[in-house]
């Protein structure tokens, strides 16, 4: 297996405030229909979860699959003890989850312990995806699932067109590389999961694309990714990757492009599936 092992990672994009943390969880259940609809963890009982966060997939995940119990390891301590106070205000999670603070290139987990693994918007941060997921295979039974989910950032589109918004973005996108992540992982789920002894692998790229058709879920969506977008200005700023008068613009032309009656929103992310050989 060939990785990369002269890049590190440094620093989290997003950052880690407790509107980040709120964001998160609204994201999740924005597209949560995106995500967990024809999920073949059914038949699961123990899954990991790898890059929990702040539970918010976790919760939808066990709230989906009755029968499942998730093991989350996260790198951040805070993350996994707002998870902790999330879950333990969620009915359907009572004594099914458990929340590790893990290095994901290097779990102490024993080999063969789960049936299944889900990973979302993680191997973005990471500077060795494919050390991620060997470890992933590591731990994960014969014939188990394992379902990835990644950005794909070169494919965001906005209309009216908006020059201040996409400088902003390939700004974010050239910060998160210089941080260790790749915001162009999704695109190379299928080479990933292959090297490292997946079978079974499927990408299918999942496109969120909202027109006049359904004015409210562009509406919504439109507001999600104005937040999103801002949650990386203060780092942005800080690093000198973007002026003060860039951000403004981009508030603008976000406000503009929510007020447009013909306005577009375009972005796709890809999810992968794959079984241990």
């Amino acid at each position: 297996m060939s990785t990369d092992r002269t890049r590190t990672t440094s620093g989290y994009v997003h950052g880690f405030t407790e509107e980040e943390r709120a964001r998160l969880r609204g994201q999740a259940r924005i597209v949560e229909h995106r995500i967990h609809d024809r999920l073949p963890f059914h038949r699961c009982k123990r899954l990991l979860e790898v890059g929990c966060g702040v539970g918010a997939q976790t919760e939808i995940l066990l709230r989906r699959f009755p029968d499942l119990h998730v093991t989350g390891v996260d790198a951040s301590e805070s993350n996994l003890a707002a998870a902790r106070e999330f879950l333990d205000t969620q009915p359907c999670a009572q004594g099914r989850f458990d929340l590790q603070l893990q290095d994901a290139t290097r779990l102490d987990l024993p080999i063969d312990t789960f049936d299944s693994a889900f990973l979302c918007w993680i191997l973005e941060h990471v500077a060795d995806p494919a050390l991620v997921l060997s470890e992933v295979r590591r731990v994960l039974r014969h014939g188990s699932p394992v379902v990835v989910n990644e950005v794909q950032n070169a494919s965001f589109f906005l209309a009216p067109y908006s020059p201040h918004t996409l400088a902003y973005w390939t700004a974010f996108n050239d910060h998160q590389f210089e941080l260790g992540g790749d915001p162009f992982v999704g695109a190379k789920l299928g080479n990933l999961l292959q090297r490292v002894g997946f079978r079974d692998i499927v990408t299918e790229v999942r496109t969120v694309h909202l027109d006049n058709r359904e004015p409210g879920e562009r509406a919504e969506f439109l507001d999600y990714w104005t937040d999103l977008l801002l949650s990386g200005a203060a780092g942005l700023l800080a690093a000198e990757r973007v002026s003060a008068e860039t951000v403004e613009e981009m508030k603008g032309e976000l406000a503009n492009v929510g007020r447009d009656p013909d306005a577009v929103f375009f972005y796709s992310f890809v999810q992968a599936h794959a079984r241990v050989d």
